[in-house]
């Protein structure tokens, strides 16, 4: 962290109820520049057409006018494209807010000075859009917090629409709890009420922030913090019979309990809770789940076979048995997300089938690679083999449909893969990994 910041992040870690009056001179033209050069160049354009090359190549022109306009409060924020990404596993797609280059880069050097204050006011239950934490921080944390804590009861929750719902007027009172520059408070106005491009036409927006920008991952995060995590920390808690233990990245969040009493009295004042700051609940996707050391026992008792499963984060988490006969947490690739990535792959294969097999290898290699980046975790490598056996079927069958002789025998087929090998399955975090990436 530069000095700048560093000293921000001081004054915020020694003075939790100091107000920062003078943010906005962070904000610089190198900052900016900066954070210009990290936008991949393939990056879609936003509402201007303006690609990442020619923003780059216009910089000297836009750069000053907009830093101007930012400190006499007149910054007018151009409204993001809408577009539209496919839900894993559903058939409606979310939304997506694409903004312009050149304020993506503004949102980033922005979000980048607020972060230095909130940084040192965020929970450690607090995961996602934040700076040496991650999913797989989440995940190593909840696999550790039901292994290893009193555990008998987990809340599987689901916000309903989130991005769209966060009330504008609320967002402002939480910011202006630590931030009084008139200049950034003005900012952030500004893009939440820049509005979205959809069809030719803009939308106003009187509610919610687009979802992908950098200052909606930031704003989301504020919003919680105080709806959410203080709340639990401070006024759920210490009301509680047993142990209690919250992890949130961004919107997905799940809280484990040792009593079902417990948990239950947390649903009902957490849907109330909500309710207060224009959230709600999804009902169909929100359940209580008996999970941990005893509940293989108690399912039988209930006429289950085996224990409910949990969905966090593209995992699903299961309770098994070690070597030993003793409790452990089961870790695997959610089958919706196997569904997706399956999809994509296919999808990937017959579109390319035609190209030469080298440069066919070289795109499935970037695929899977990203894949097990994310997915090769701990136990779950029996989940990587089925999509790296599905991948070879499926990559045969497509070369073997480019020929009108007759497909490829298997014989010949490995032998291409000698000259061009696929990606084998490889674990990112083994077991040892996985247990130092919890954060609590």
């Amino acid at each position: 962290m530069e000095t700048g910041l560093e000293q921000i992040a001081a004054k915020a870690r020694n003075d939790t109820k100091f107000r920062f009056t003078s943010l906005a001179h962070h904000v610089t033209r190198e900052r900016v520049w900066k954070n210009l050069q990290q936008i991949r160049y393939n990056s879609a354009p936003g509402s201007d057409g303006q690609s990442v090359s020619e923003t780059k190549e216009n910089f000297d022109i836009w750069i000053e006018p907009m830093l101007q306009s930012m400190h006499r409060r007149g910054y007018k924020a151009p409204p993001s494209r809408r577009v539209y990404i496919p839900k894993p596993g559903k058939k409606e797609k979310r939304p997506l807010g694409v903004s312009c280059v050149s304020d993506r880069a503004f949102q980033k050097s922005a979000s980048q000075v607020l972060s230095a204050i909130y940084e040192q006011d965020y929970l450690p239950c607090s995961f996602g859009g934040r700076p040496g934490r991650g999913a797989h921080n989440a995940v190593a944390t909840q696999n550790e917090i039901i292994a290893g804590r009193k555990v008998g009861w987990v809340l599987d929750a689901d916000v309903k629409n989130f991005f769209g719902s966060l009330d504008h007027e609320w967002i402002q009172r939480f910011v202006e709890h630590r931030v009084g520059d008139p200049r950034i408070i003005n900012l952030i106005r500004r893009w939440l009420k820049a509005g979205v491009l959809e069809e030719g036409a803009i939308h106003p927006s009187e509610e919610g922030t687009p979802q992908g920008g950098s200052i909606s991952v930031l704003l989301s995060n504020i919003y919680l913090h105080y709806v959410l995590d203080l709340w639990f920390e401070r006024a759920i808690k210490p009301r509680l019979e047993g142990e209690a233990y919250l992890v949130r990245y961004i919107d997905d969040f799940v809280v484990c309990f040792q009593y079902r009493s417990d948990a239950l009295r947390f649903q009902n004042v957490l849907a109330k809770r909500l309710d207060k700051f224009a959230l709600a609940l999804e009902p169909e996707k929100t359940k209580l789940v008996e999970f941990g050391r005893f509940a293989q026992k108690n399912a039988a008792k209930r006429g289950r076979k085996r224990p409910e499963t949990l969905q966090f984060l593209g995992f699903t988490f299961y309770c098994t048995c070690n070597l030993k006969g003793n409790f452990k947490v089961g870790i695997r690739t959610e089958n919706t997300r196997v569904r997706r990535s399956m999809f994509r792959l296919c999808d990937l294969m017959r579109r390319m089938r035609h190209q030469s097999v080298q440069e066919q290898v070289i795109n499935l290699n970037s695929v899977l690679r990203g894949h097990y980046a994310y997915f090769g975790i701990a136990v779950n490598f029996q989940v990587l083999q089925r999509i790296h056996r599905s991948v070879e079927r499926y990559w045969k069958r497509m070369l073997s449909s480019r020929s009108q002789k007759g497909g490829i025998t298997w014989e010949a087929f490995h032998r291409l893969k000698l000259r061009f090998p696929l990606l084998r399955p490889k674990l990112s975090i083994p077991f040892w990994k996985l247990q130092g990436l919890v954060m609590q």
